[in-house]
């Protein structure tokens, strides 16, 4: 379930909300309890995808495409 909505401290950061919730999940999955293994690596082992692919929409959302092929043409 995801907490971002839940009383947290701000961190002024995009979606860090979410990035949050994936750090938690992480940090709680049996990957990192059990087997001992870095957070980096349960994410590359697929645990918590789902938050992972929430961030990454995130994210991405933040970029404006429209804004990127404009701040080129500022001659």
């Amino acid at each position: 379930m995801p907490k971002y909505y839940e009383d947290k401290e701000e961190d002024g950061r995009a979606c860090g909300g979410v990035r949050e919730d994936l750090r938690q999940c992480l940090l709680e999955s049996p990957c990192v309890l059990q087997e001992n293994k870095s957070p980096k690596q349960c994410l590359r082992e697929g645990h918590c995808r789902s938050l992972q692919m929430t961030f990454f929409a995130c994210k991405r959302s933040m970029v404006s495409v429209c804004g990127v092929f404009s701040a080129g043409s500022l001659d």
